[in-house]
C-alpha cells in the first residue's frame, strides 16, 4: 500500500506567509494574529481542544475532522516545535502542547542540533538531522503503513516540495496579509506544473486549496 506524504490544514495569509516574524514563547506565530489566521479551525465543532458544545459544521469542520485520518507519523520543522534556535539551551522545553500533544503518533522534528527523544502521552518526539528524503523514510517506517503528515512550518514544507516528495496538500488561505515572515508561496499557481488544484471558498472566509500530484 502506498504511504502518502500529506500536508493537512496548513494555513497561510493572502500573501502566502504561514507565520509572521519575531517568534517567541509568547507569540508562537510571530506578529501574525492567531485568531485572524486560524480562527476558522477553532470555530469548528470538531476542534480537538474544544471544551464547550457547539461549533460550526460543514466544510471547515470536515477538514478539521480529516486532520488525523490514516496518519501514522508527523514531520515538522523546529520552529513548529518551539521558539529556541541554535544549540538547545533548555532541554526541559517539551513543546507548545503540554502533557498531551495533539499528534498521537511519532513526530520527527527537523533540527541541526539533535537531542534525545522523549514521549508525552502517546506522542514520541524524535529530533533528526537529515535531508528530506532520509527523514521521510524514517517517518514512513515509524508510521507502520499509514500516511505521514508534513506539519510545517512553511520553510519545511517548501523543502519537501522542492524535493518533489509531497503527494497531497490542503492549504487554507485566510483573509489577512502579513507582509513578512515564513513564506510558502508567491502564488498557489506556481505548483500547477506538478499538482492538480481545486480552490473551494468557505462561508467562514477562508479559501481551501486542495492539491494532488499529477
Amino acid at each position: 500500500m502506498t504511504q502518502l506524504l500529506r500536508v493537512q490544514n496548513f494555513n497561510v495569509s493572502l500573501d502566502g506567509f504561514g507565520a509572521g516574524e519575531g517568534q517567541s514563547l509568547e507569540r508562537p506565530f510571530g506578529h501574525a494574529d492567531p485568531a485572524a489566521m486560524f480562527g476558522w479551525g477553532g470555530a469548528t465543532a470538531s476542534w480537538p481542544t474544544r471544551t464547550d458544545p457547539g461549533g460550526s459544521r460543514g466544510l471547515d469542520d470536515y477538514f478539521t475532522r480529516d486532520f488525523a485520518r490514516n496518519i501514522g507519523a508527523e514531520i515538522m520543522g523546529r520552529g513548529k516545535f518551539g521558539p529556541q534556535h541554535g544549540p538547545w539551551e533548555y532541554h526541559d522545553w517539551l513543546g507548545w502542547w503540554g502533557d498531551e500533544p495533539p499528534f498521537h503518533t511519532p513526530v520527527f522534528v527537523l533540527t541541526h542540533h539533535v537531542r534525545p527523544s522523549f514521549t508525552l502521552s502517546d506522542t514520541t518526539f524524535h529530533f533528526v538531522d537529515g535531508d528530506p528524503a532520509t527523514v521521510l523514510e524514517q517517518a514512513r517506517e515509524a508510521a507502520q503503513g499509514k500516511d505521514v503528515r508534513l506539519g510545517g512550518g512553511a520553510t519545511t514544507i517548501r523543502q519537501f516540495l522542492d524535493a518533489d516528495l509531497v503527494d497531497t496538500m490542503h492549504v487554507a488561505v485566510s483573509q489577512v496579509e502579513l507582509g513578512s515572515g515564513s513564506k510558502l508561496w508567491e502564488s498557489p499557481d506556481e505548483l500547477r506544473d506538478r499538482f492538480h488544484l481545486d480552490v473551494v471558498p468557505s462561508p467562514s472566509g477562508v479559501t481551501h486549496h486542495l492539491f494532488w500530484r499529477k
